[in-house]
């Protein structure tokens, strides 16, 4: 990706190259509450919440902040399988050493005053003990 954006750039081309990149939301009051969720928890546990795109921060305004709960059930809904298996929501992130930097992050939250709403580490996948999954987890209060 910044091989690819300094080429570009060097001849005043504007790209946009996907260097896994996480994007945020801002959650307004007056938003649709239920297509609201729906569209976080698709957009964040999508892939494994491992695709360029993926919502990693969501900013509750106002009484918006009242959905977290809503939120973290329909996470907790996700099914975590193998990602061939037809009814699975969230398949394996891409490696071990992805899946401990996720754990490490988790981790590293809560120490500094984040409050789990959803831990999704330590998920055992039936016949996939040694997988690299890690579950929707949910994080408030983040500073």
């Amino acid at each position: 990706g910044k091989h690819i954006y300094k080429k570009a750039s060097e001849h005043g081309k504007r790209v946009q190259c996907n260097m896994a990149a996480k994007n945020h939301c801002v959650v307004m009051p007056d938003a649709n509450k239920n297509k609201t969720i729906s569209q976080i928890a698709g957009a964040a546990f999508g892939a494994a919440g491992q695709r360029c795109m993926a919502l990693s921060v969501a900013v509750f305004v106002g009484k918006s902040q009242e959905w977290i709960p809503e939120l973290v059930q329909a996470a907790k809904n996700l099914k975590v399988n193998a990602g061939h298996v037809p009814d699975a929501d969230l398949g394996p992130v891409i490696s071990p050493q992805s899946k401990q930097r996720i754990l490490e992050l988790v981790e590293s939250g809560a120490k500094d005053g984040a409050k789990i709403e959803l831990d999704g580490r330590g998920i055992v996948v039936p016949g996939y003990e040694n997988g690299n999954f890690v579950g929707p987890t949910v994080l408030s209060g983040v500073q």
